[in-house]
């Protein structure tokens, strides 16, 4: 019996090692051996349950027990490839030949009738490439073509949802307003793949903003190539505006290097109208202003494979804006009977500038054949700004004959922000289901300062008590966990929780006050889509979110806009906070509608009140309301042919609000609809037409009340040189009436119309120029750091 045992136990290895079957192959492209192509072995369920990657030589080797798999082997540049395979005992699958993934003409339109847009469980997915409005042009004005997306007035806003935040392929931008924008204007639009559009992001993504996000795709390609590209774009509205841009990428072996150099400068012409009617009589302002659009930035970036597994890599990125504004302002005060009494006429100057640094260093390593990956990231942001504005106002009667210096003064800010950031972030795949897990912490601080001087004696005299410098800290740490479970081929769920805490402290020197507030927080996330048959799908997904003030709006003394009109901040604004829901279905990818609420409560914003007793305009921020949105989306993509494509989208949208702060105002709303239509017209193998058409109603929300919007563009586009030079036409907003118009608000009794157009129409004509092998592969990676970037203003 002892040696029968022993017998087994000697025996038992080799029965073992018999079970385990040897699986190999080759990877090749029609022309070479293809080196770190991943093979992923799947069992029949889809789970998978081992991998590796090929050798240089393209061969690959692995061991399996018996049994059915699926295989499967991508590589980016090349076509996926799939297959079942029944392992009874070693087996050589032999050369197989990937093919690449080619961009020719037939392939586009292709595209462009099956998935422009792509409804995913918790995103929407725009495919850009057929869009010619967007040649030539930027990360901006790409954004502005995605279904339900608005960009007005530097504010990027997904309808109904509120103001959006922006990635850059999965990692936040933490600029906001005019710094983000220009930031965008950097990113050439032909190096996008294509734009998410988050509603209710993951738990995996920073709380911060009610209107979900806007993540930026960027293409990438196959190894060992180099590529190009260099744009050279003429705007005229007004004045003039010329952009270059040159990106260049290597990828070769385990390095990857990426460099881009962008540069802006010209004029755009804006235009403001406002009008206060007071008890006493209207008072009416206009304002020319000549704005310098000034802007260089560049980036690096460098990545190095140190195993087939592991990764490390820096990037640095530098912007600079320098939009500096020479304003006529004329002010026409009249009495109760529409009589003029007097003018004043302001002349002002203002310098501004920014210019902005971000260091980020990261790890990323795949721990097993599992599809385990670990990723470190360490950041540093640097950012300051500076705003000089220097006024003269007069008097004079009607007649305009010079009575008196109304005002004279000079406004000089200044603020400075440092960050550091640190995160990571685990994805962790399980037999159950696919779990994700991680933490960041960040360190902020900031400091900014405002004087006032008074010239009306012709020499500089500091004002104190409307002089101020604030100092300003706050500490975040956040920890979430996110899983996903596929129950079967109808049913998917995914739900997360993110926990962040957040400690503040702002003080004012000058008014020596100190402001505190912590807070611990829990958002959580839930997903669930319903895939009915081939034709209909449903998803249904929930998030709380959270949305913090910029630092600059935490400033409480005074920047004056105008002799008549003045901007201050709140050292007590809180944060708001937002329930966000959404139903929706997707018929054949072609139908798509979407039922949707908003609910916002401790809501703060812009208040625009005045004080009738100067006739003065004082812009502050409170948190004042409560608010309810909701409303109904629908888009629906078509081809009436084969050269004639077409996406469209219709929302309807209300809201109820409540204001929580007596300001002596009454809360309005209506309904608000919105329409757009972007044509694609193949003239030829390579001539394109684009006819664009948006239009939004008047509504009410509120406080306020806006006019009406609408654009209409058109875009041609003519490839030459086998798609190595493309020339772009683009005439924007041809009927200029796309900007902010009869924006209304009543506040103390005072009824506040206001209107802004900034150079909304205007022609532009591209030229991109591409040349090396055209096989990119650059692993574009966004900063940890740029949660708090958003907050830093303009």
């Amino acid at each position: 019996m002892k040696k029968a045992t022993l017998l087994i136990f000697l025996v038992l290895p080799l029965f073992c090692l018999a079970q385990s079957l040897k699986l190999k192959g080759k990877i090749t492209s029609e022309k070479t051996p293809l080196e770190w192509a991943e093979i992923s072995i799947s069992n029949l369920e889809g789970k998978i349950i081992d991998g590796t990657t090929t050798k240089q030589d393209g061969t690959f080797e692995m061991n399996l027990k018996k049994g059915s798999y699926k295989i499967g082997i991508s590589l980016l540049g090349f076509t996926d490839y799939e297959k079942e395979v029944a392992i009874e005992n070693d087996t050589d699958l032999g050369t197989i030949t990937l093919k690449e993934s080619t961009t020719n003409l037939v392939e586009v339109v292709v595209q462009s009738k099956k998935k422009t847009i792509e409804q995913k469980t918790d995103r929407l997915v725009y495919n850009l490439e057929n869009n010619v409005t967007t040649v030539g042009g930027d990360a901006l004005s790409a954004i502005n073509t995605a279904p339900g997306v608005v960009v007005k007035n530097d504010v990027i806003t997904i309808l109904g949802k509120g103001t959006s935040r922006v990635m850059i392929d999965g990692r936040i931008i933490e600029l906001t307003g005019e710094e983000l924008n220009n930031y965008l204007k950097s990113i050439s639009s032909g190096d996008i793949k294509n734009i998410e559009i988050i509603s209710n992001p993951p738990a995996k993504y920073e709380a911060e903003g009610t209107g979900g996000l806007i993540n930026i795709i960027m293409k990438k390609g196959v190894r060992d190539s180099w590529k190009n590209t260099t744009t050279v774009s003429y705007d005229q509205n007004k004045y003039e505006i010329g952009t270059l841009r040159n990106n260049f990428f290597y990828n070769k072996n385990k390095f990857r290097f990426s460099a881009s150099v962008n540069g802006r400068t010209g004029y755009k012409n804006s235009e403001e109208n406002l009008e206060m009617y007071f008890p006493d009589g209207l008072s009416t302002m206009k304002a020319v202003t000549k704005v310098k659009d000034e802007n260089f930035s560049g980036k690096l970036a460098l990545d190095y494979d140190l195993s087939k597994r592991t990764t490390i890599g820096f990037q640095f990125l530098n912007d600079r804006n320098n939009p500096d504004f020479k304003s006529d302002i004329r002010i026409d005060k009249y009495d109760t009977q529409n009589k003029l009494n007097n003018v004043t006429l302001n002349d002002s100057y203002t310098d501004k500038g920014s210019k902005n640094q971000t260091y980020n260093v990261h790890l990323i390593t795949k721990l097993d054949s599992l599809n385990r990956k670990l990723s470190f990231d360490a950041d540093y942001f640097n950012y300051n700004s500076k705003f000089d504005r220097a006024f003269t106002a007069n008097n004079y009667t009607p007649e305009m004959l010079f009575v008196d210096v109304n005002q004279s003064g000079r406004n000089i800010s200044n603020q400075a922000i440092d960050n550091w950031s640190f995160k990571a972030d685990m994805e962790h795949p399980l037999q159950a289901l696919n779990l994700s897990y991680g933490a960041k912490v960040s360190f902020i601080n900031s400091e900014s300062d405002v004087l006032y001087y008074n010239t009306i004696s012709g020499t500089p005299e500091l004002d104190p008590t409307q002089s101020n410098r604030f100092k300003y800290t706050e500490n975040n740490q956040a920890v979430y966990i996110n899983g996903n479970k596929k129950i079967n081929e109808k049913w998917n769920f995914q739900a997360g929780l993110r926990l962040e805490n957040t400690q503040t402290n702002g003080f004012s020197e000058t008014l020596n006050q100190e402001t505190v507030n912590n807070y611990l927080k829990l958002f959580p996330t839930f997903y669930a889509s319903y895939q009915k048959n081939e034709n209909n799908n449903f998803s249904l997904n929930y998030g709380k979110r959270i949305n913090r003030p910029r630092f600059d709006l935490l400033n409480p003394f005074k920047v004056y806009i105008n002799s008549n009109s003045y901007s201050e901040g709140n050292p007590f604004l809180r944060p708001s906070f937002s329930d966000n829901f959404e139903l929706s279905h997707s018929y054949k990818e072609v139908l798509r509608t979407s039922v949707f609420v908003n609910l916002v409560t401790n809501g703060y914003g812009v208040l625009f009140t005045s004080n009738p007793e100067t006739n003065t305009q004082i812009v502050t921020r409170e948190n004042y309301f409560k608010n309810l949105n909701y409303g109904i989306g629908e888009s629906y993509s078509v081809s009436f042919a084969d050269w004639w494509s077409s996406e469209n989208t219709l929302y309807f949208l209300g809201a109820k609000t409540e204001f929580i702060k007596d300001i002596n105002a009454t809360p309005s709303n209506s309904l608000q609809v919105d329409f757009s239509t972007n044509n694609t017209v193949i003239l030829g193998k390579t001539t394109k037409l684009q006819i664009d058409f948006s239009y939004s109603t008047p509504f009410k929300s509120g406080l306020y009340e806006v006019g009406y919007v609408s654009s209409f563009d058109i875009g041609f586009k003519q490839d030459l040189f086998n798609k190595s030079m493309q020339i772009a036409f683009l005439a924007n907003d041809i009927f200029n009436t796309g900007y902010l118009k009869d924006f209304t608000s009543v506040v103390n009794g005072v009824k506040q119309v206001y209107s802004q157009n900034e150079s909304s129409r205007f022609v532009r004509l591209s030229v991109i120029y591409n040349f090396g092998n055209k096989k990119i592969n650059v692993k574009e990676r966004a900063f940890g750091n740029q949660d708090e970037k958003k907050r830093t203003g303009n």
